[in-house]
């Protein structure tokens, strides 16, 4: 590492210290030459093997940015955005590897983002898995209502059953005008 200051092609580090969140290492360095002291901060280098065969770094940024793209118009906030960016980048770091293609990433989206939203998710995957028919959203749809029927009762993420709604005809009590209301409200 070179001295930021006198450019001298060699240093000594007085302290390291790991980061809070335990994904870098904060080092205290000090010149041999000018003896004056800098900061660096190292970090575990993961690179992305891209479709068209470029390798880039890792960002975390990106994946929030495409995730943010298909939660648009939904109740997603920017501090679960910020989550799932940092679930997916523990997921894939986890993995060991150096190098990851665009493909495994993906994957690691679809998990976090299902559990997000519904919506966004099947929007992601229609691009991710590029679907090209009524017929994959038709299966995909299938696929996310079987895993719903699978989930124990309780978890909070199946509210199903919990406010049913009915429709008052168009003559019906004054004020409804054909609007649901809650089964509770109405009786």
């Amino acid at each position: 590492m070179h001295c930021p200051f006198c450019r001298h092609p060699d240093s000594r580090v007085v302290d390291s210290r790991t980061t809070d969140d335990g994904t870098s290492i904060r080092r205290r360095r000090q010149c041999p030459d000018c003896s004056r002291r800098f900061t660096t901060v190292e970090t575990c280098s993961l690179m992305v093997v891209k479709r068209s065969g470029v390798t880039e770094p890792f960002s975390r940024t990106k994946i929030i940015n495409g995730v943010r793209k298909a939660c648009q118009g939904r109740p997603v906030t920017e501090d679960a955005l910020a989550q799932l960016g940092q679930r997916v980048e523990e997921a894939v770091r986890a993995t060991g590897s150096a190098e990851l293609t665009t493909h495994d990433v993906g994957l690691a989206i679809l998990g976090p983002l299902q559990e997000l939203d519904l919506v966004a998710y099947l929007r992601f995957a229609s691009v991710y898995r590029a679907f090209d028919s009524l017929e994959d959203f038709e299966a995909a749809i299938a696929e996310l209502r079987e895993e719903q029927g699978k989930r124990p009762a309780g978890d909070g993420e199946d509210c199903e059953g919990a406010v049913e709604e009915r429709r008052e005809p168009e003559c019906g009590p004054a004020g409804t005008g054909g609007v649901p209301v809650p089964a509770h409200a109405a009786d």
